[in-house]
């Protein structure tokens, strides 16, 4: 029942990602813009949830997974920030890959913390 409900919500959350790639492309943000947002978005919803999670003991472990490991999992993308990060570097883009870096680490650590904050205010 675990892997089922990781699998379901990892398919959840990777066509949130794909849907929100193709509304940045059409918005001409591009597909950077996109992993930098749906990373900020897991990392925001994986904080809250864990926190949300521990003062809601009777909350289903197999939502918790579907939702954590799941949906957030599905959501965010290390490997899609690493290989743009790769692309920069190989076009000489060091600038744009220092600040990406750096504010993908910083935004995501952010958004995971008020997640966590906000999940223990409800």
């Amino acid at each position: 029942m675990n892997i089922l409900a990781v699998f379901i919500g990892g398919g959840f959350g990777a066509i949130l990602r794909y849907i929100t790639g193709i509304l940045f492309y059409h918005l001409r943000f591009g597909l950077v813009p996109a992993t930098f947002f749906v990373n900020i978005l897991a990392s925001f919803i994986l904080g809250f949830c864990f926190s949300f999670f521990t003062t809601r003991a009777n909350l289903s472990p197999v939502i918790r997974l579907a939702l954590t490991a799941g949906f957030c999992g599905g959501l965010s993308t290390f490997s899609t920030f690493a290989f743009e990060n790769l692309q920069m570097l190989e076009t000489g883009h060091f600038i744009h890959f220092f600040v990406y870096s750096i504010a993908s680490v910083i935004f995501c650590i952010l958004a995971a913390a008020i997640g966590v904050y906000l999940g223990k205010m409800l």
